[in-house]
């Protein structure tokens, strides 16, 4: 047993003494089958804080031959998989936690260097019969243990891309390559690889770094394929820990949900954890970063990113391109490349479906928030963001002028910046002018009522008397009148078929020749 050449099982036993586990161990059945299949190399890319290492620590207790985990095991789901028993605990396993050894480095030109001599005076502590010579890399070690003994081995970087961001262009990142060239690309050492696992923040650098990885599969927030349900906690997972621990599951999707992928719903997990033990809903993750990491990229104003930040901020979806970013910290040359960068990091959410991005839940809403409020460009949205806790007060009060002033104010501000003046300029003046109501209403818009569809639908997460419904109609050149008529006539309030209780009918009026907002709001009992 060693630290890095089959390594016990002690980080996962530490992982299931925590007070909240949750069992992702059917990911080792995924596994399985790419061992020996000949597509073993995998790089699987997911935002800081969604269970990587957690991951890496399953694999290592179930592969490494360190340590005898069947008990662990044994009280998991994978022990039900029918290729269980397959490679429980009679691998090699090498796994070496790249950001560590770089953050704890003595001489960082040196890390290379000195890693690899302490794996190597673990290999020739295990296979005593072997001779390992000064100076010798861990590619060759295997390669000589697999020459030697026919047993093949598992390795993962943890964290490899952090000498790829930190160290681009240096010599240490020059050295870097040429280790990873020598383990990932030598047809020589391939058959003593039976699984090789990367982890990362970002994926593989399209560019030098591409070049020594073009053989591994990636598994990206992008798309996660068949380890969709491992990048993360599903809501099947999240259900059973809100009804255990007592938290509210419908205020908790709307925290912390918004990463779907191929079908799973997908929660920050961190966040998650976070919650069920506090019993609170706060800003978690964002307290392991910084909201100026939107700041940063956002600083550099490319064309249409403003457009698309403030139709994002008022809850819509914009079109990405995600195909063109180089995976890089520095290379970003359009809107698209930092949208894409801002996915791979957790700010937003891709649907591979619709090609589309989007502010994934209400905690990410919150740091987007704090980014815009520091950036001179966005200082009249920042204003239209702070007021719109105003206006949901003065909405929830009747009081029918203060919302049209405040439309006024809003819809000129969306209209400059996206040069249209029609219906569709006036339903973003409305969710932007409306934002602060995400902390408490899920949004529906558009929302299909069997007699037509109502524009906006507010429903409260939880309910409450402080606040009711909200259907709001918008018209233009006509009345508000004819909106509140509408509303009542095709009976828009059946499609809240769950909900019971207060309603705000509210009807807004939009004059192109005067710019002027007018507003009428009535309460019903449903």
């Amino acid at each position: 047993m060693g630290i890095y050449l089959n390594p016990s099982n002690a980080g996962f036993k530490k992982t299931l003494a925590g007070n909240i586990f949750v069992d992702k161990s059917m990911l080792i059945s995924e596994l399985n089958k790419f061992i020996d299949s000949g597509n073993q190399y995998i790089c699987v890319s997911r935002p800081r804080r969604f269970g990587k290492t957690i991951a890496t620590n399953i694999m290592c207790a179930y592969y490494s031959k360190g340590c005898d985990s069947r008990e662990i095991f044994s009280k998991l789901k994978i022990s039900k998989a029918k290729n269980y028993e397959q490679y429980l605990n009679k691998l090699n396993f090498i796994k070496i936690d790249v950001a560590s050894e770089y953050q704890n480095a003595n001489d960082k030109n040196e890390m290379l260097k000195d890693l690899q001599k302490k794996v190597r005076d673990e290999f020739q502590e295990q296979y005593p019969k072997i001779r390992f010579v000064k100076n010798e890399t861990i590619a060759n070690c295997m390669m000589k243990v697999y020459k030697e003994n026919n047993e093949t081995f598992v390795i993962i970087l943890d964290e490899y891309d952090c000498l790829v961001r930190d160290t681009f262009g240096t010599h240490l990142f020059a050295d870097y390559l040429e280790f990873l060239n020598g383990l990932f690309k030598s047809d020589t050492l391939r058959p003593a690889i039976a699984l090789a696992y990367l982890t990362g923040i970002l994926p593989i650098v399209r560019d030098r770094v591409q070049s020594k990885l073009n053989n591994f599969r990636e598994y990206t927030i992008l798309d996660a394929f068949n380890l969709a349900e491992f990048v993360g906690f599903t809501e099947q997972e999240v259900k059973p820990l809100c009804t255990k621990y007592k938290v509210d599951f419908a205020q908790c999707k709307k925290e912390y949900d918004g990463y779907a992928q191929n079908g799973f719903e997908i929660y920050n997990p961190e966040s998650v954890v976070m919650c069920m033990e506090t019993k609170k809903f706060g800003n978690f993750w964002g307290k392991t970063s910084t909201y100026m990491v939107i700041t940063d990229r956002l600083k550099h104003n490319y064309k249409g990113a403003k457009e698309d930040v403030i139709k994002m901020l008022s809850g819509e979806e914009v079109k990405v391109d995600v195909e063109m970013y180089l995976n890089t910290m520095t290379d970003f040359v359009s809107k698209d490349d930092v949208f894409t960068y801002l996915i791979h990091l957790g700010y937003l959410a891709y649907d591979n479906n619709k090609f589309t991005c989007r502010i994934p839940n209400l905690e990410v809403r919150k740091e987007w928030h704090r980014a815009v409020s520091t950036l001179p460009e966005y200082s009249k949205t920042d204003e239209i963001i702070k007021a719109s806790e105003e206006l949901l007060e003065q909405t929830l009060l009747k009081n029918s002028d203060a919302v049209a002033k405040a439309l006024d104010n809003t819809h000129l501000h969306v209209s400059s910046s996206r040069n249209y003046n029609n219906e569709n300029a006036l339903a973003a003046a409305v969710y932007i002018a409306f934002v602060h109501a995400l902390n408490y209403y899920n949004c529906f818009k558009e929302l299909s009522t069997g007699k037509g569809f109502a524009d906006l639908v507010y429903v409260p997460v939880v309910k409450s008397p402080e606040h009711p419904a909200i259907i709001i109609e918008l018209k233009i050149n006509e009345s508000t009148g004819k909106a509140l008529q509408q509303i009542q006539s095709r009976q828009y309030f059946d499609a809240l078929d769950n909900y019971k209780g207060n309603l705000l009918f509210v009807a807004i009026n939009y004059d192109k020749d005067t710019k002027k907002h007018e507003c009428e709001i009535t309460e019903w009992e449903k």
